[in-house]
């Protein structure tokens, strides 16, 4: 029988759509505002890798024309060659001057008639569309429909995600739907995600947090193909990186510059946890002998004049260098230049340093990708994108963020083990060559995208019901110690259901957690038990709300609860009451004075009648029989569920909360669902027994909040409930 040879592939054309921001073929003006950042870079970077291929017949990148004397007059040629095969091509979209991405919504029908005009009057019908961003979703899924051809999409960022960051930051839901479109972002991805063949994400962890919130949500449909790096900017030393700009400010710092580097670069922001790295350096005598800490965290010029968020970072890492007296070993230089990154990074490989990377959540890590080309070995988070770099390139080890002493453990081995940093310095050079280059990306991308052409791999369809506003129109809020978890097997496996549940109703219910712990505390717990972030995860007794998928914290309710605080007062005035004793200051916060209490030498309420008394509006929180908490008078776990409820848009009514002590009392107090699950602190909640919409469960823990879930008949739908 004669051998049946596959068909000879034909080479594909491609059109990108990226419809925002300035697009030119050189010099972007990366950073000129929020639409001109990294999706620009990548749908050209993009465009011009797929017109060096063999298999590419032609590669267009259809994007606005823009005729402003604002910006260049590169924006406003209508052709622009990349290379004999890629070319990008601008198109009329109504007003001709340059417009930020949310005004552009009216005229994405002009932009979609204009580019299907364009593509019937030249050369043949693409093979492909591939849209970026939710405005060019908008446009390809129009242009899919007329043409017949196969939707391929990238989000690049999502609106839902994108509401909850603008919600953090102070942004008013009014003026979220006037100034960012946000309802109509959002509708234009769930059409797109409706039409697309395939998505095309960076992360396993961006499928499942964040494009899993959406009705049409389809993981079937969904690729992950890491973004590639540029190799002609970052690769290995050169032997010239020490004379470098870069290299002569590290050395104003340090005593002995010449030792290896550890090197930490990322936003001054708290989820990156820079100073826990500096402070697991502090308490390693080893590690300070070892090497030199390098910590560029932004451009800054004074402190006191930067955001509060940033300024905050940024005094804490002083603060930090000055309490473990690092100066000499620390360097932390005020401004650097973007062609100084990959410098930084051969400097490190030059020394037989490390890079690491401490954040509490990492989505992907695009700076390991870049350290790695370098010859860096790499130490970073165990969440999200790491563990997929260093598990393809082999080239480090990872490490649980809010734990300090393994974390200067492995920098340290890293450092002393000269072949495994040999080993890890070449694995990253050919691993991210491998997987994470330009070349790689795109050989990634065809195959992906090649079977739709083909249509030899079946397309999952899509159910194309929508639920119209019940969109996450509930909630189950709970604590975490004798809430979610006990302490036997049994209650391991009813915590296993509860949060199958929860992953089964993602769509409908919000999922939150309230706690006493701090941030790094409670997220060490969570870790502990693997129960995954939840949707908010309230921190500090009520005085920290921080928002998924990346712990987004909100300041404006930090601003809202400063009032009338005065922490210094209150501890003076404490000072002075027998049976009190501070707790660590690991246990401390801004917003949050914590207390050991003898209940012997005294009384709560005379403890807060003291403070009345001295003019001390605050809440003075007992719970577990044994802590006192005090917070500003705004703040508690109650109040700041119902802050998020209205931020969030879902109703108390239809919010189910679990509480176990003293602390979650006025969260089960008022319209909410309440369930109290365990009968250690009941006298605590004894003055709730009489309340009727608070259930106390007959089992306790997980097993309680499903026990309450089945009292409340939670997830029914209002025909299926029956009168309880």
């Amino acid at each position: 029988m004669k051998e049946r040879r596959p068909k000879p592939k034909s080479p594909l054309y491609i059109v990108l759509i990226s419809v925002h921001g300035l697009i030119r073929g050189h010099d972007l003006e990366l950073g000129r505002d929020a639409d001109t950042g990294g999706q620009t870079k990548y749908v050209v970077e993009l465009a011009r890798a797929l017109g060096e291929r063999d298999d590419v017949e032609r590669v267009v990148l259809l994007t606005r024309r823009v005729i402003d004397s604002q910006v260049s007059p590169d924006y406003a040629k209508p052709v622009e060659a990349l290379s004999e095969k890629a070319s990008i091509v601008r198109i009329e979209c109504g007003e001709q001057k340059y417009l930020s991405k949310e005004t552009l919504w009216d005229t994405l029908e002009n932009f979609s008639d204009n580019s299907l005009a364009w593509i019937k009057s030249h050369w043949r019908i693409p093979d492909i569309i591939h849209s970026h961003y939710a405005d060019a979703g908008y446009v390809g899924s129009r242009l899919s429909h007329q043409l017949g051809v196969p939707l391929v999409h990238t989000g690049h960022s999502l609106g839902r995600s994108k509401r909850k960051q603008l919600l953090a930051s102070g942004v008013k839901r009014s003026e979220i739907e006037t100034t960012y479109n946000i309802s109509r972002r959002i509708e234009a991805e769930e059409t797109t995600l409706g039409v697309a063949e395939r998505v095309i994400t960076s992360t396993r962890q961006e499928i499942e947090q964040q494009y899993g919130l959406y009705d049409f949500y389809q993981p079937e449909r969904m690729r992950v193909i890491p973004p590639g790096t540029d190799l002609e900017k970052f690769f290995p030393p050169q032997g010239n990186e020490k004379s470098s700009e870069i290299a002569n400010q590290l050395k104003r710092f340090l005593k002995q510059p010449n030792k290896p580097i550890i090197l930490a670069l990322s936003r001054p922001d708290p989820r990156k946890n820079i100073v826990a790295l500096i402070e697991a350096y502090g308490e390693s005598p080893e590690l300070q002998q070892a090497a030199n800490l390098v910590i560029v965290a932004g451009n800054r010029d004074d402190i006191q004049d930067m955001e509060a968020g940033t300024s905050m970072v940024l005094n804490n890492i002083l603060i930090a260098i000055d309490r473990f007296d690092l100066y000499g070993k620390v360097a932390y230089p005020k401004h650097h230049k973007p062609d100084d990154v990959a410098v930084l990074y051969r400097l490190v490989a030059a020394s037989q340093g490390v890079f690491v990377n401490p954040a509490l959540t990492e989505p992907f890590g695009l700076t390991l990708i870049e350290a790695a080309a370098c010859g860096v070995p790499i130490v970073a988070t165990e969440d999200g994108g790491p563990v997929d770099i260093i598990r393809n390139c082999q080239n480090g080890h990872v490490i649980n963020p809010l734990d300090k002493t393994a974390m200067a453990e492995t920098i340290l081995q890293t450092l002393s083990d000269k072949a495994e940093w040999r080993r890890f310095a070449k694995n990253g050079i050919k691993g991210v060559r491998r997987h994470y280059s330009w070349q790689a990306h795109v050989e990634n991308y065809l195959s992906v995208i090649r079977p739709l052409v083909e249509k030899t791999e079946p397309v999952p369809q899509v159910s194309m019901s929508r639920r119209p506003g019940v969109f996450r129109n509930r909630a189950i809020f709970t604590s975490i110690d004798l809430n979610l978890i006990g302490d036997n097997e049994s209650d391991s496996e009813a915590l296993s259901v509860f949060l199958q549940r929860m992953h089964e109703h993602r769509k409908t219910t919000i999922f939150g957690i309230a706690t006493g712990r701090l941030l790094d505390d409670a997220l060490a717990k969570l870790r502990q038990h693997n129960i995954p972030q939840p949707d908010v995860l309230i921190t500090g007794q009520g005085t920290e709300v921080h928002y998924a998928p990346n712990l987004t914290r909100s300041d404006v309710w930090e601003r809202h609860i400063n009032h009338l605080w005065n922490p210094q007062a209150v501890r003076d005035i404490l000072a002075e009451m027998p049976g009190l004793n501070l707790q660590p200051k690991i246990n401390q916060s801004t917003f949050k004075i914590s207390y050991y209490v003898d209940n012997a030498l005294v009384n709560i309420r005379e403890i807060r009648q003291t403070l009345l008394r001295n003019e001390q509006a605050v809440n003075a929180v007992f719970s577990f029989g044994q802590f006192l908490d005090v917070v500003p008078v705004r703040a508690s776990k109650g109040l700041a569920l119902r802050w998020c409820a209205e931020q969030l848009g879902f109703a108390l009514e239809n919010t189910l909360v679990a509480g176990a002590t003293g602390a979650d009392e006025d969260m089960l107090r008022g319209n909410t669902l309440g369930a109290v699950v365990d009968d250690h602190h009941v006298d605590e909640l004894s003055d709730l027994n009489e309340i009727d919409n608070i259930y106390f469960s007959e089992k306790r823990h997980a097993a309680g909040i499903l026990e309450a879930i089945e009292h409340y008949q939670f997830f029914a739908s209002p025909q299926e409930r029956t009168t309880a």
